[in-house]
């Protein structure tokens, strides 16, 4: 398929198959990339002190000039800093399930689930399952391959990058004003750490940003609503892209 490029930045400790219920709505009108980060899926561990601008400068060579990024969780904020530093291959940016400007009790506690990531990373992955899909509808076999790929992470490697998800939105928040390209926030009604307040903060800093919640939603928009997560991405494009409709 040519068309716009869409490239789509997956969480910590996930890969790019999250994306793959909505590259399978949104590939016939668009190139989508969804490149791994570093220190995720194939590529090599992630090393003690990687910051944001690494994760950034990891994966910018793989973003032509002029794309649409879209990043969820982690992959937002890694999205937010290229857009705010490499603004040339951004045009446009969408954060999904993204923190932002935590307050002292919200960092509290994602540093204590850092805490016990770095102890224990088989019940980190645990305890992240269950605050991702307790009360969705999110079928067995998805969430056992969730389980597969959070387990299938170097335990130090992913504890490195959760390291960046708990304290790059202090980084990024201060610079969030210097983003030109079009922009969208998205989040789920229950999301329980990605909450409908930081999507409404995230959408007062970015200039221009529009925010949209998706009822009933958790954590993981990317599989629990491909749907209305594609919806959203394709209304939002609509306004600037011509002809590509809702789905």
């Amino acid at each position: 398929m040519t068309g716009p490029t869409l490239v789509l930045l997956h969480g910590v400790g996930l890969d790019h198959t999250v994306w793959e219920p909505v590259t399978a709505l949104l590939s016939d009108r668009f190139t989508v990339l969804a490149p791994d980060l570093p220190g995720h899926g194939s590529r090599p561990p992630a090393p003690a002190g990687i910051t944001l601008a690494d994760l950034a400068d990891g994966v910018a060579d793989e973003i032509p000039a002029g794309a649409h990024l879209v990043g969820f969780s982690l992959g937002a904020l890694v999205a937010q800093y290229l857009a705010v530093h490499r603004p040339e291959l951004v045009a446009s940016l969408t954060s999904v399930s993204s923190v932002c400007q935590r307050t002292p009790q919200e960092r509290a506690a994602v540093l204590a689930r850092l805490d016990t990531a770095a102890a224990d990373v088989a019940a980190s992955s645990e305890a992240s399952l269950h605050r991702w899909y307790d009360g969705t509808d999110v079928d067995d076999e998805q969430i056992a391959r969730t389980k597969a790929t959070l387990l299938a992470n170097d335990p130090d490697s992913f504890v490195n990058c959760y390291r960046v998800f708990a304290t790059g939105d202090a980084e990024i928040g201060p610079e969030l004003h210097r983003i030109t390209a079009p922009a969208l926030a998205v989040t789920g009604e229950l999301d329980p750490g990605s909450t409908p307040a930081m999507t409404t903060r995230l959408a007062a800093a970015i200039p221009g940003c529009e925010a949209v919640i998706i009822p009933g939603a958790r954590h993981m928009l990317p599989v629990q609503c491909p749907h209305e997560l594609a919806e959203a991405l394709s209304a939002f494009f609509g306004k600037f892209i011509g002809g590509y409709p809702r789905v």
